[in-house]
């Protein structure tokens, strides 16, 4: 299965490092994780917004889930989320650390079915999180 994986790239990136487990997580569990970042947190310099923009669109729209580290704000994220949830009608798994004390009220005040938020304190969690979500939708 394709999924897209969304974290914060340039805004505050405390918890970037849960963002890459998520990535290798869903490849470790022989999905595709689309996603902007590599191993070490660098995106290509010779890339234009629109090619940034275009082909992250692209992405979702080829994915059947989207898995969404949200410990940071991040209007990126946010867009993506929107976008995946209320354009596409595809699931989203949002994850934020136990420590952050206030979620975005976009993110906690949401009703849309589609859309999961729930929070983890360590990696062993974030990845049963993550496992239980793709199986819930892995049944093809």
């Amino acid at each position: 299965m394709k999924i897209y994986c969304s974290g914060p790239i340039s805004s505050n990136t405390n918890y970037q490092h849960f963002y890459l487990e998520i990535i290798k997580h869903v490849n470790s569990l022989n999905h595709i994780a689309f996603s902007q970042l590599n191993n070490d947190f660098h995106t290509p310099d010779n890339i234009t917004d629109s090619e940034i923009f275009i082909r992250d669109i692209n992405w979702i729209n080829h994915s059947k889930l989207l898995i969404a580290e949200v410990s940071s704000s991040s209007t990126g994220v946010g867009y993506e989320i929107s976008y995946t949830l209320h354009q596409k009608k595809i699931p989203v798994l949002a994850l934020a650390h136990i420590n952050v004390k206030r979620v975005t009220a976009m993110l906690t005040g949401c009703d849309n079915e589609l859309l999961t938020l729930k929070r983890y304190t360590d990696r062993n969690e974030l990845k049963n999180i993550i496992t239980n979500f793709i199986s819930t939708y892995n049944k093809n």
